[in-house]
C-alpha cells in the first residue's frame, strides 16, 4: 500500500518528481487537404502530416509536449494509454476545457512506462478527420525483447466524407454503409438449402432484431491505410535477411478492425497495449481499435513479404511491404468472402425480449459536436428492454439489476465463469482457421512478469447496451449526459464485469490506469488499456484505482462514444490523503 500511493503521488508531481531533464515536443493541428482515394478532400493533420510524427520518448523522462491548435474549432491531444497527472490526459468536459482556436497548450508529464502507444484528438471526431500518431517509449532498463530494427506501423480508416456525415448518415438509417444486403435471390438460395418454413423464421427473427446477416460492421467503403499510405502507394519497411524485425501495430481507426497476417512469415507476439508478454507464436492476430501489439518477425530470404491487413467484413485492405530494398513487391493474398451471420452466431439469450421499437424518449434530432463529450445529448431511456431471460454461460439472469450493482462483493455473482476465455479471439469470430493456421486469442496472453494484486474486494457490473437500429449506445441503458459517474476509492480493488447485450463489438478503453484482463493467467494477468468485448460476450478485468482524480471510460469505437457509450470515472482520495498544490499538475497556455 505504501509503494503503490508514493508511486501515485510521484505521478502526480510531474515533472517535479526528479527525473531526468524534460524533453521539448512540439505538435501544431492543422487543417490540410490530403488525396488519398483520387480526389482532394478536406482533412485535418498534425505537423503536417496523417499520421502526425511518431514520437520517442525515454522512460523516466519528463517531457514538455507544446501542441498548437491552429484550427477554427477547439482541439485537445490524449495520451493513449498513458499513466500521468489526471489534468494532463486531454479530454474536454473532464481534464480540461480543450486548446481553443490559435492557442497553444503546454502539457508537462514524467514518463513512467515504456512500450508502443499513440496519441490523438479527443475532440468531437476530429480522430477520424486525421489528428492521431504514434509513440514508442524505450525502457529505461535493458529491453527483454531482442531484435535489430523495428519499424513502427500506425493502421487507419479514411473516408472521403467528413466524420460528422457519417455520423448523420447512421443515425438516420443505421445500414446505410451496408452495401452487401442480401436479396431476394439470396432467399431463393436459402430455401433450397434449408427449407421453406426455416428460411421464412430466420428472415423473421432478423426482422425482430432490426438487423441483417450481413450487419457485421458499423462503416464500410473506407480505405485503409497503413502509416498513411493505401494499398496501391504500398509502404515499406526494409530488412536484412536473418534479422529479427520489431513491427510495432497500433490501431489508429475510428471504426476498423484489423485481421493481420504476413505470408510466409510467423510472427510472435511479445507485447500488447505497451506491456511485455510470454512470447506466443501465431499466423495471424486480430488488433480490436486503439489497441497495440509489437510482434518479432525473422525474415531469413532475400526476397518481399505482404504485410496484410483486412477489416472484419472483408471489404478491403490495407498492405505494406517488407523487403531488402525500396520498390519490390510481393503478392497480395486473396480476400476471404465477406462474411454472413447465422443465428448459430447469435450469443444464446442476449436478444431475447428486447423491444427495439420502444426506445421512448430518444431526440435524435439535433447531435452537436463540441469540446464536451456527448454534451446535452438525449438518446433516451431505452424503455421496453427485457433482460430478464439473458444467460450468464448456463444460468439466466432473471431479476438482476445490472445498474445498482455498486455494492456489490467479488464473488456473489455465482455461475459466471471470469476466466473461461482460452477460446476467445479478441475481435470479431474468426473464419475457420485452416489447419495449422494458428490465431491469436485472449486467453494466449500472459504477462511476462506477475502481476501480484490483492484479491478484489466487490464487482462492478457494466452492461453494454445501444440500440444498432436508431444507431446509439449505452452502459447500462443510460447515456452519458443522465449517468452518474462511475466511483473508486483510492487504492480500492475492484473485479470489473462487462456484460455485451448488443450485437457489435465494443473496445472498452480506461484512461490513466492498467485493466488486468481475467483470462485464466492468473498471477500473469496481461495489463491492457484497452479491452475489447464481443457481441453477447461477458468479460472482466481487475483494477486498482491507484490514480486520483477524473477520467474518462468508453467504447472506442469513435461513433459509439459519440452517442452515448462514455462515463467518466471518479477516483477520491482517502480522507487523510494530501495532493500537492494544483499549480504542480496543471500544463499552461502560452502564445494564447
Amino acid at each position: 500500500m505504501i509503494r503503490k500511493t508514493f508511486w501515485s503521488l510521484t505521478a502526480l508531481l510531474g515533472v517535479y518528481a526528479g527525473g531526468a531533464v524534460a524533453g521539448t515536443y512540439n505538435l501544431t493541428i492543422d487543417e490540410t487537404v490530403v488525396n488519398i482515394t483520387g480526389r482532394e478532400t478536406p482533412a485535418m493533420a498534425i505537423n503536417g502530416g496523417i499520421p502526425g510524427p511518431v514520437l520517442r520518448f525515454k522512460e523516466g523522462e519528463n517531457v514538455v509536449i507544446n501542441v498548437t491548435n491552429n484550427l477554427d474549432v477547439t482541439s485537445s491531444m490524449h495520451w493513449h494509454g498513458f499513466i500521468i497527472p489526471p489534468k494532463m490526459d486531454g479530454v474536454p468536459g473532464i481534464s480540461y476545457d480543450g486548446i481553443k482556436p490559435g492557442e497553444t497548450f503546454t502539457y508537462r508529464f514524467p514518463i513512467v512506462q515504456n512500450g508502443t502507444y499513440w496519441y490523438h484528438s479527443h475532440s468531437g471526431l476530429q480522430e477520424q478527420a486525421g489528428v492521431f500518431g504514434a509513440i514508442v517509449i524505450t525502457p529505461k532498463k535493458r529491453d527483454p525483447v531482442k531484435y535489430d530494427r523495428e519499424h513502427v506501423i500506425i493502421l487507419s480508416d479514411w473516408s472521403d466524407e467528413k466524420p460528422e456525415t457519417v455520423l448523420s448518415n447512421l443515425k438516420k438509417q443505421s445500414d446505410y454503409y451496408n452495401y452487401n444486403k442480401r436479396t431476394v435471390f439470396d432467399f431463393f438460395k436459402d430455401v433450397e438449402e434449408k427449407g421453406l418454413s426455416a428460411s421464412i423464421d430466420e428472415r423473421k427473427m432478423w426482422g425482430e432484431m432490426r438487423m441483417d446477416a450481413t450487419d457485421i460492421v458499423d462503416v464500410t467503403g473506407y480505405t485503409f491505410l497503413m502509416n498513411g499510405k493505401n494499398p496501391a502507394q504500398n509502404w515499406t519497411g526494409l530488412f536484412k535477411p536473418g534479422e529479427r524485425v520489431r513491427l510495432r501495430f497500433i490501431n489508429g481507426s475510428a471504426m476498423t478492425y484489423f485481421k493481420i497476417r504476413i505470408p510466409g512469415l510467423k510472427m510472435t507476439v511479445v507485447a500488447a497495449d505497451g506491456q511485455n508478454l510470454r512470447p506466443t507464436t501465431v499466423d495471424e492476430f486480430q488488433i480490436a481499435v486503439a489497441e497495440a501489439y509489437d510482434v518479432i518477425v525473422q525474415p531469413k530470404e532475400d526476397r518481399a513479404y505482404t504485410i496484410f491487413a483486412a477489416p472484419m467484413d472483408n471489404s478491403g485492405y490495407a498492405r505494406a511491404t517488407l523487403a531488402t530494398r525500396q520498390g519490390d513487391s510481393a503478392a497480395i493474398p486473396a480476400l476471404e468472402k465477406r462474411p454472413v451471420l447465422t443465428m448459430a452466431d447469435m450469443p444464446a439469450g442476449a436478444m431475447a425480449g428486447m423491444d427495439h421499437s420502444s426506445m421512448k424518449g430518444m431526440d435524435h434530432g439535433s447531435m452537436k459536436m463540441d469540446d464536451k463529450p456527448m454534451a446535452g445529448m438525449d438518446h433516451g431511456s431505452m424503455k421496453g428492454m427485457d433482460h430478464s431471460s439473458m444467460k450468464m454461460g448456463d444460468k439466466p439472469m432473471a431479476g438482476m439489476d445490472h445498474s445498482s450493482m455498486k455494492g456489490m462483493k467479488y464473488g456473489s455473482m455465482k455461475g459466471m465463469d471470469h476466466s473461461a476465455m482460452k477460446g476467445m479471439n479478441q475481435g470479431a469470430k474468426p473464419a475457420m482457421a485452416s489447419k495449422g493456421h494458428r490465431i491469436l486469442k485472449y486467453g494466449d496472453l500472459k504477462s511476462l512478469l506477475p502481476n501480484f494484486g490483492k484479491k478484489p474486494e466487490r464487482e462492478l457490473v457494466l452492461r453494454l447496451t445501444g440500440n444498432m437500429e436508431r444507431y446509439f449506445w449505452s452502459i447500462n441503458d443510460k447515456k452519458y449526459s443522465e449517468a452518474e459517474p462511475i466511483r473508486f476509492k483510492h487504492n480500492e480493488r475492484v473485479r470489473v464485469t462487462f456484460i455485451n447485450t448488443t450485437m457489435m463489438n465494443h473496445p472498452m478503453h480506461l484512461h490513466g490506469h492498467w485493466m488486468e484482463l481475467v483470462n485464466g493467467s492468473r498471477a500473469f494477468k496481461p495489463r491492457k488499456h484497452v479491452i475489447n468485448v464481443r457481441p453477447g460476450q461477458t468479460v472482466s478485468f481487475d483494477l486498482t484505482a491507484d490514480a486520483l482524480g477524473e477520467w474518462a471510460f468508453h467504447c472506442h469505437l469513435l461513433y459509439h462514444m459519440a452517442t452515448g457509450m462514455f462515463r467518466k470515472v471518479i477516483v477520491e482520495p482517502a480522507p487523510e490523503a494530501s495532493l500537492p498544490p494544483a499549480t504542480l499538475l496543471d500544463g499552461g497556455r502560452v502564445n494564447g
